[in-house]
């Protein structure tokens, strides 16, 4: 091996080590609640969008494998985050995810939509969680206990998986809904309030995915 492949390995190395770092420093509730068995991430994606569903993810985490790289949804690469689906959906104890239509967020507001797309996700584990970490929120009707942490998604390895299926579940829904709804660049925006969509929006009028009390001043 000459220099230049040594000081490579170096660089790979040291990098690899600062992300362990930083995946232990995103583990400290975790480590805080490790005498549960099942320690459960849960968080949303699309409560500010114009169309789509709100989803929710809920996700135990293995305590003898761990998954580098994992961070706020927001945060990640769309090629990153859908590789990290896809190790977390073979690795994880147990995935959720609850999804609550548009049609019912009109009826019921975005919040309540929000912690019923939860329970949803929480309902669908294979095993009962022990505690739940959730992002920022506490969910009502729900008879596990809850720590609820602000920015959660950037500080709890299981919400950042959490918010990780969420996201790609969802995207992957509003790439769909493009091929058969047209014209509003769902596929771009995922139902977000793009300069593209509202031109849509205003040419074309809403979809049936649209949340009618969320673009009620755009028509």
């Amino acid at each position: 091996m000459n220099k230049r492949e040594e000081e490579k390995l170096r660089r790979q190395e040291e990098k690899l080590e600062k992300e362990k770092a930083r995946i232990q420093a995103m583990s400290v509730y975790e480590e805080e609640y490790a005498s549960c068995a099942y320690i459960c991430g849960i968080d949303e994606v699309g409560r500010g969008p114009l169309a789509g569903p709100v989803v929710a993810g809920a996700v135990i985490l293995p305590k003898d494998h761990t998954i580098l790289y994992l961070n706020d949804s927001k945060k990640l690469s769309e090629k990153k985050r859908e590789m990290l689906y896809e190790e977390i959906m073979e690795h994880a104890v147990a995935t959720g995810i609850g999804m609550v239509s548009p049609a019912r967020i009109d009826e019921i507001n975005i919040l309540q939509a929000t912690y019923e797309a939860m329970r949803m996700a929480i309902s669908q584990l294979k095993v009962k969680p022990d505690v739940l970490l959730n992002d920022a929120v506490t969910i009502p009707g729900v008879d596990i206990p809850q720590v609820p942490i602000i920015k959660g998604d950037a500080k709890s390895v299981s919400i950042a998986a959490a918010s990780i299926i969420a996201k790609v579940t969802r995207d992957r829904l509003m790439k769909e809904y493009d091929q058969v709804i047209p014209g509003y660049d769902f596929a771009s925006n995922k139902g977000y309030g793009t300069k593209a969509h509202l031109a849509g929006l205003k040419e074309l009028g809403p979809s049936p995915i649209h949340r009618m009390t969320f673009i009620s001043k755009y028509i």
